[in-house]
């Protein structure tokens, strides 16, 4: 986490001794304003990241931002009945597009070609009069591909739909796309803490909430909000806005000596269309599994966290038309603001020898 997310949450985790941070922002007394005036300074401060013309809910994290604005557009643009999404989606997306499947709605999933990336004219034959919503990643949280997020919002909306993004890869790194209809982050991942997140919608866009109780957030999202954790994403957010060029040439540089330490290696998705900060590795006839076991002093992985233990080859790398070898010889490397060179250089070199080690 950023210092000064946490310095932000601090006086907001004490007793009512301590400064009067424990009282409940959704409260009329002079506590509960205090408390409401820095959750609406921490919405500010997240809003400021997104397009013009919409209003932001804190919500717990992503994954229910996406199933807000999934689940709670739909009943209002009946009888429309299409969902339209790429197959290389997070399973917040997908697993929730295949549940909608079952209570009825009919769900395309876009195919990718070997760099990841959606073919726009087979978005545009799939996407028609029948469409409510398309769903689609700014950045892909395996491969780190960038997606045309804006010609896919002009497609949608040459049709009558709508776009959702899940912009929680690419927040605070990337511009959110202005085309975006509702726009789903999260707060961890911009150095935020974890357990909250938020969905974006453009004005005039009807949505039901999920969630049904005292309507505490602007009625879409029932419940007593942290202030902690709201002033933590707003401070995450202030930081990456003003970070956000010296942010990406610090990652330039990690990717580039990464890339220079890797070259035995192939890379999976495209290399130009992506977030610098994220690298899938493959190196054919290599065992991951083996190689997670022997390396255990660095942070990397084979593939998703979401996914991790589940057994399942990764549904990302088998859409790249990866056999399921390779996906097993793929790593996942990630790289931020917090990152040293010299981390690079020692995790690469424990990883290449544990390779070598693999093939003798």
């Amino acid at each position: 986490m950023a210092p000064e997310a946490l310095a932000a949450m601090q006086p907001w985790l004490g007793g009512i001794d301590s400064g009067g941070g424990w009282a409940n922002p959704h409260s009329a007394h002079s506590g509960g304003r205090k408390a409401a005036a820095a959750v609406e300074f921490a919405r500010e401060g997240v809003t400021a990241l997104m397009p013009a013309g919409g209003r932001l809910v804190f919500t717990s994290g992503a994954t229910e931002a996406i199933n807000l604005g999934l689940r709670g557009v739909l009943g209002s643009h009946k009888p429309r009945c299409r969902i339209v999404t790429i197959v290389t989606e997070h399973a917040a997306v997908r697993d929730t597009c295949f549940w909608l499947e079952r209570q009825g709605f009919t769900l395309d999933l876009l195919p990718v070609g070997n760099d990841g990336i959606v073919d726009l004219d087979v978005a545009r034959a799939a996407v028609g009069s029948e469409t409510a919503l398309v769903a689609a990643m700014l950045v892909n949280n395996e491969i780190g591909v960038i997606q045309p997020i804006a010609a896919l919002a002009d497609i949608a909306h040459n049709a009558g739909a709508l776009l959702l993004c899940d912009a929680v890869q690419g927040f605070g790194r990337l511009p959110i796309p202005d085309a975006a209809d509702m726009v789903a982050v999260s707060a961890h991942k911009i150095h935020g803490p974890k357990g909250i997140g938020a969905l974006w919608i453009r004005d005039g866009i009807n949505v039901e909430p999920l969630i049904h109780g005292g309507g505490q957030e602007q009625g879409l999202r029932s419940g007593t909000l942290s202030p902690a954790l709201c002033a933590g994403f707003g401070a995450a957010a202030r930081l990456a806005a003003v970070r956000v060029d010296a942010d990406a040439a610090h990652v330039a540089i990690l990717r580039k000596v990464a890339l220079a330490l890797f070259a035995d290696w192939q890379v999976n998705g495209s290399l130009d269309h992506r977030y610098e900060g994220n690298l899938n590795l493959r190196r054919d006839g290599l065992d991951v599994a083996r190689l997670l076991s022997d390396v255990r002093s660095v942070a990397f992985s084979a593939g998703s966290a979401c996914a991790s233990g589940s057994g399942r080859p990764s549904h990302v790398l088998t859409a790249l038309g990866l056999s399921a070898d390779q996906v097993r010889s793929s790593i996942r490397l990630g790289f931020g603001r917090y990152t040293t060179v010299d981390e690079i250089e020692r995790a690469a070199h424990l990883i290449n020898q544990a390779a070598l080690d693999q093939f003798g």
